[in-house]
């Protein structure tokens, strides 16, 4: 009687583990989540992370090296085009600008007399060339000797020869003042490369130097960027890149603020990354905000276009098998896969072609075990 006490109690908690373990563990690890597709319109979102950047950044320096002075700019601040930023000290290029600009004035004086005095050679040769003629005449008829014929001449040669002269000498110092002006104009030339300006209408992103620093030849001062060439290098998959057209609504959140900022496509890298299979798509500000931070990390979400009227299912629900995009689906208590198309994805949802809305899809469970074609299953 003992004996069979102790058999029966053996054979209760045999069956009592085997009912724990059936309930606790092999019907857990068999039961899975059902979930039935929807029909709806969906907004294709593509998420990237990037950094703020530019087209375009203008690196603004000096062409020659010298003492730097007016230069207040700092980082941040916004400057005209064509505005005067900072000056580089010429030495003594400015007082022989004006050296040879008093030069050209004393010239002119020069002209002046130089025109009085061929007034009056004028006039001496008028003199000359009249008594010149009338002695001519007495000499034909031989009233004066040929010394003094000569004498007369000689006198009117001369008077005209002063004239020659003094036209020479004038037209030598108008081309004097021609050659100055022009070596004025390449001092004036060079000296604007000491007054430093800004080429464009930005904002300063970085200063290289301080004020009264010594610089060298081809310093870059500072960058500056223009507004519109503002933009977020964003990296999106390459096998959903595809999808992105220029033009394409996005929304930028930055890293520093909670503000949301309207944005659109402007730029597609038509080279992928080969390392990260990653292209770059560049997303511009609608209205860039202020103050702004070059490569400050943003999250930017590209609306590439709204399908309606498609059958969709939670993303967790899609799975690769045998090398094809498919779902499980039950059928009676087995699961069976079957391919599908895929259409489009958002965040957590994935529009699909290829199943009908009666299907029911079992969701795969990593901790549980691997579905297989034809596994009996149990379900929620």
């Amino acid at each position: 009687m003992k004996n069979f006490i102790k058999y029966l109690i053996f054979i209760l908690l045999v069956v009592v583990v085997g009912v724990g373990f059936y309930k606790k563990i092999y019907i857990p690890k068999h039961t899975f989540k059902i979930v039935m597709p929807k029909r709806g319109d969906m907004s294709i979102k593509i998420n990237g992370i990037g950094n703020v950047g530019a087209k375009d950044i203008y690196k603004v320096g000096s062409l020659y090296g010298g003492k730097l002075y007016d230069f207040t700019l700092k980082e941040g601040d916004k400057v005209e085009k064509g505005e005067i930023v900072a000056k580089v000290d010429s030495v003594d290029l400015g007082n022989k600008i004006a050296e040879q600009k008093a030069l050209i004035e004393k010239l002119k004086v020069d002209i002046d007399s130089l025109k009085i005095d061929k007034k009056s050679a004028e006039v001496n040769y008028a003199y000359e060339l009249d008594l010149f003629k009338k002695n001519s005449k007495l000499y034909k008829l031989h009233s004066i000797s040929s010394l003094d014929f000569k004498k007369y001449k000689t006198q009117k040669d001369t008077a005209k020869l002063k004239i020659k002269s003094l036209e020479t000498h004038i037209n030598s110092l108008y081309k004097q003042i021609l050659q100055i002006k022009e070596n004025i104009k390449g001092m004036q030339k060079r000296l604007s490369y000491f007054t430093i300006i800004s080429p464009i209408s930005g904002y300063v992103i970085k200063k290289l130097a301080i004020n009264h620093q010594m610089i060298m030849p081809n310093f870059t001062l500072f960058e500056v960027v223009n507004p519109k060439d503002v933009w977020v290098q964003t990296y999106i998959d390459t096998r959903i890149s595809g999808q992105v057209k220029i033009g394409d609504k996005a929304i930028i959140k930055l890293r520093s603020s909670d503000k949301i900022y309207k944005g659109k496509v402007v730029d597609i890298n038509p080279i992928n990354n080969p390392v990260t299979y990653e292209r770059e798509i560049d997303v511009r500000f609608d209205h860039l905000p202020l103050p702004f931070y070059m490569e400050e990390q943003a999250i930017v979400q590209i609306y590439t276009n709204k399908l309606k009227n498609v059958i969709k299912i939670p993303s967790n629900a899609l799975v690769f098998h045998k090398e094809r995009d498919g779902v499980w689906v039950l059928k009676g208590d087995k699961v069976s896969f079957k391919a599908v198309k895929i259409l489009a994805r958002s965040k957590n949802k994935v529009a699909i072609k290829g199943i009908k809305l009666q299907d029911k899809l079992v969701l795969p469970n990593p901790k549980k075990v691997t579905l297989k074609e034809g596994m009996k299953i149990y379900h929620d």
